[in-house]
């Protein structure tokens, strides 16, 4: 059954069909064809993948990543950014990889952060010197912070799936996020460095402080999410619906940058995106039920041998898995698929899934920016209108960044826990 499973993925795939069909087609295969129930099974299992109260974030964090991304948020961090490190060498990249993490943080979205930054910043990129190879590849790269910092998506699936602290996952990714943008900062001034790269006409500080005024309101955004899970104020679904409202707040009352029908076409955009969201969650769901039932994850990983294997293999494991899933497939699914076969695993051995969770989504941003297929990849193809290969050519050094970092957390942990105990242990 898994080999008539996998084929009927793969060629549905081949012929051009979104990831939602083929997850699909291969669970009513098995419940109308192999399996021994009825197949309303199917149709339960589906209801209940959407059914946990926490996925209510999803919808609520991609409106307000719709909103902001629209609105004027991303100018005045892009200002506030560059006021203050523009001026040294390699400071225009520095404060692009800046501004990608302190968009990621607003809004949450890898390919919101890479239409929203990329925009004003690329063209400022090439006409201080930089090439376009290395302006696509840092802005889609650092764009993938935003996985890690919070709020996450991606660590929202994975929370209600394995069931963990969805709060500790949010923690917990800001450490690597951290440590992601230094490494690319670095990476920024060597650059500039050896290629000579100009610097920017440096600020006053009246004119940096005029920018911290005017990026206050969308550093709110940051505060809202971890200072308010951090704090006990609410929960992260609690979270993502007052996110929502502060930003109508922002753009519509404060910056006055959107108007009320503009709310249409973004409701528009959000539930399109939701309702694609939650179908592969749903076909996941059962896609999943499907391979626990026949007990498929114990066979793969007794197969390879991992049941007897020890932590720092089987992180090593969880780690190549997702990285190499996401080079071909959606992040979600990726997620929903893998997440299962790896857990009870990860239970037996007594792995904090906190920090599985962590490397997962650090996996899943490595991924989603590396070729043949990464998702942001084709975000910036759209976007900036260049063609494939003069996109993915600068992505090298920045994965083997994102690597390091991958290594770095399986051997030192405490990266991604030390904010988590210091906040909740």
């Amino acid at each position: 059954m898994a080999t008539v499973m996998i084929v009927t993925m793969v060629v549905l795939l081949l012929l051009g069909f979104p990831m939602m069909i083929p997850l699909i087609a291969a669970c009513f295969i098995a419940f109308f064809i192999y399996l021994p129930i009825g197949p309303e099974i199917m149709v339960q299992q589906m209801v209940a993948g959407i059914r946990p109260a926490a996925l209510v974030a999803v919808p609520m964090f991609i409106l307000a990543a719709d909103i902001i991304t629209k609105g004027h948020s991303a100018d005045r961090l892009v200002d506030m950014v560059m006021k203050f490190i523009g001026h040294v060498r390699g400071g225009l990249g520095v404060a692009t990889a800046a501004s990608c993490t302190l968009f990621g943080a607003v809004s949450g979205s890898t390919q919101a952060t890479v239409v929203a930054i990329g925009g004003p910043l690329r063209p400022k990129m090439l006409k201080s010197g930089y090439s376009d190879n290395f302006s696509l590849a840092l802005i889609i790269n650092a764009s993938d912070i935003a996985m890690l910092i919070p709020p996450s998506i991606a660590m929202i699936i994975y929370g209600v799936i394995s069931g963990t602290s969805i709060s500790e996952l949010f923690i917990a990714g800001v450490g690597p996020g951290l440590l992601i943008l230094a490494l690319f900062s670095a990476y920024c001034v060597f650059y500039a460095i050896r290629h000579d790269i100009p610097t920017e006409p440096k600020a006053s500080w009246k004119e940096r402080g005029q920018s911290v005024v005017r990026a206050v309101w969308p550093l709110g955004f940051p505060v809202i999410v971890v200072g308010g899970i951090y704090g006990g104020i609410f929960s992260p679904t609690e979270a993502a619906s007052v996110c929502v409202l502060y930003a109508i707040i922002l753009e519509f009352v404060v910056f006055r940058s959107l108007q009320l029908r503009d709310l249409l076409d973004i409701a528009r955009s959000t539930g399109m995106i939701t309702a694609v969201v939650f179908i592969l969650v749903a076909a996941g769901a059962a896609f999943s039920w499907v391979i626990s039932f026949q007990q498929i994850p114990q066979m793969i990983l007794g197969g390879l041998g991992l049941d007897q294997a020890g932590p720092y293999t089987v992180l090593i494991a969880i780690s190549i898995a997702f990285f190499v899933g996401c080079m071909f497939v959606d992040p979600i699914v990726v997620i929903l698929v893998l997440v299962p076969v790896f857990t009870p695993i990860v239970d037996n051995l007594g792995i904090d899934p906190v920090l599985v969770g962590v490397i997962i989504t650090l996996q899943v941003a490595v991924g989603s920016a590396t070729p043949p297929f990464g998702c942001d990849i084709f975000t910036a193809i759209a976007v900036f209108k260049r063609p494939y290969m003069d996109v993915i050519r600068g992505t090298p050094p920045f994965v083997v960044m994102l690597i390091g970092v991958s290594i770095a957390l399986i051997f030192f942990p405490q990266i991604a826990l030390f904010l988590r105990d210091l906040a909740f242990r």
